[in-house]
């Protein structure tokens, strides 16, 4: 039995089973898309990326990003991102079968792709093609550049101090490589001088898909609400009813009924509470004495006078009562007028929380209307004189 299956693996390895086409691709016609995992120093900390990596077959230029995941949310930023870059898109999308598009495999060709995939995919009017599993030739050149970008960007190890740089500087890699590399087929043109022939073939960008992962959350009776292992506050209105989180590559937002109620740049530790102070701000008109020992206002940094004027009000017995007013202004009246409003309270040796209430209530109440000028010919030509004796004949008659 062993010599009969090794006689049957040596067949079916051998002759046209190990062979495999070359592919052509027309300018604009296709692209493909793979994931790979590297390992940089990012902040001081060893830490496991994830690559995005988009290719366009015709031109072989390819874009590149790091993410710390791989969810959809990713894959968005990802294909906007390139397709931004590329400024436009290719008719087709090869990929493997990857969780994040296909939720079913059928046999041949067909797959049942995720529904907010499909909606990504006819925002940039792209049609997806999964490959065959195990068929990575199927986008061999995706696969190819997963190799070379690991050995020309990631050996030696990088060191960088946040994504944002680290994106930075593989874009920069990517357009150097594409400016320095002859095209493999067009061997007298680099395949940077290849795609900006291919560009004009492309599809234009359609602008940005708002690529977000939605779920539904719960707010707790302190303004937060939980994600990823993180904790994220919510204006204090939204308390005591469902929220819908959408998270994108990069921020949070959290809407109530179609309404923004947060808005935070997204984390990826443990355990890590992300606050809004202003948030707070409402509940702190019913418990001023939570200034000076509230979590969410720590270290929170007012800006210009209003922080000077904090600075000042410290001193006071009730300096947190009239700290909360001046906030408390700030939810009806708006950032710049309140800031004026200390502004000159300071300006006039001043920084009583009742004086600059007074100047925010003269500059919201409208200037008295202009006097009207009489006309000539409306002027009395004889002027009414006040004659009190008349009341004395009153008396007389009674």
């Amino acid at each position: 039995m062993r010599r009969y299956a090794s006689n049957w693996a040596r067949n079916q390895s051998s002759g046209a089973s190990s062979a495999f086409v070359p592919l052509s691709f027309a300018p604009g016609e296709a692209y493909q898309f793979d994931w790979s995992h590297e390992v940089v120093v990012i902040a001081g900390a060893t830490t496991t990326i994830k690559v995005a990596h988009v290719r366009l077959c015709h031109s072989r230029m390819f874009f590149v990003r790091a993410y710390p995941r791989e969810t959809q949310e990713m894959v968005f930023d990802a294909h906007d991102r390139a397709f931004a870059f590329f400024k436009g898109t290719c008719t087709r999308g090869i990929y493997d079968n990857m969780k994040t598009a296909v939720e079913t495999i059928f046999t041949g060709k067909e797959r049942l792709y995720n529904r907010r995939f499909l909606q990504m995919a006819s925002h940039y009017l792209v049609e997806p093609v999964a490959c065959t599993p195990a068929a990575g030739w199927e986008k061999g050149q995706v696969e190819s550049q997963v190799g070379t970008v690991r050995q020309r960007f990631f050996s030696p190890r990088v060191r960088v101090k946040s994504y944002e740089e680290l994106n930075a500087w593989l874009l920069d890699k990517c357009i150097a490589s594409a400016r320095s590399s002859k095209h493999p087929e067009l061997t007298d043109k680099t395949v940077w001088q290849v795609f900006q022939e291919e560009r004009p073939h492309l599809v234009p960008y359609a602008g940005r898909f708002d690529g977000f992962h939605s779920l539904p959350a719960a707010v707790s009776k302190t303004c937060l609400v939980r994600f990823d292992n993180n904790k994220y506050s919510v204006a204090a209105t939204a308390v005591g009813r469902q929220v819908e989180i959408r998270a994108y590559a990069e921020r949070i937002e959290i809407r109530q009924e179609g309404r923004l109620v947060g808005d935070h740049p997204r984390h990826f530790g443990r355990d890590r509470t992300v606050y809004n102070p202003w948030h707070y701000v409402p509940v702190l008109l019913r418990k001023p004495g939570a200034l000076r020992n509230g979590a969410p206002f720590k270290d929170w940094v007012l800006p210009g006078a209003l922080e000077q004027i904090r600075r000042k009000l410290q001193g006071s017995s009730d300096g947190d009562r009239q700290m909360v007013k001046i906030l408390g202004a700030v939810l009806t009246e708006g950032m710049p007028a309140v800031q004026k409003a200390c502004a000159e309270a300071l300006s006039q040796g001043v920084h009583s929380a009742d004086v600059i209430l007074n100047i925010l209530s003269r500059r919201r109440d409208p200037e008295p209307p202009p006097l009207l000028l009489t006309s000539p010919a409306l002027r009395l030509t004889y002027e009414p004189v006040a004659d009190c004796a008349r009341y004395d004949l009153l008396r007389r008659v009674s």
